[in-house]
């Protein structure tokens, strides 16, 4: 499984509300295709976020959004850069 990374911009900010809406639409079709959420992020502002899932393709993600009438910016695979900041200050 890839990690897919999926950017969301919310005019206006999320509400918690439209958060549980959204969570309530998706969490069938990610089951439908097998798609994992591993973590959301949403700004301090919540006028963006990113949510990073485990999943086939991105394709897949796309789709599962779409189904669930779930607006996205864009999807991409992504893959954890762990990197010691010990050696980068040197």
């Amino acid at each position: 499984m890839k990690h897919l990374i999926v950017e969301h911009t919310f005019e206006p900010p999320l509400t918690d509300e439209e958060f549980d809406n959204m969570s309530t639409r998706l969490q069938p079709c990610l089951q439908q295709y097998q798609i994992k959420l591993m973590r959301t992020y949403v700004s301090a502002d919540r006028s963006r976020g990113l949510c990073v899932f485990e999943a086939p393709d991105a394709e897949t993600v796309r789709l599962a959004h779409r189904t669930a009438n779930v607006e996205f910016n864009r999807v991409w695979v992504g893959e954890a850069f762990i990197r010691n900041l010990e050696e980068v200050t040197e």
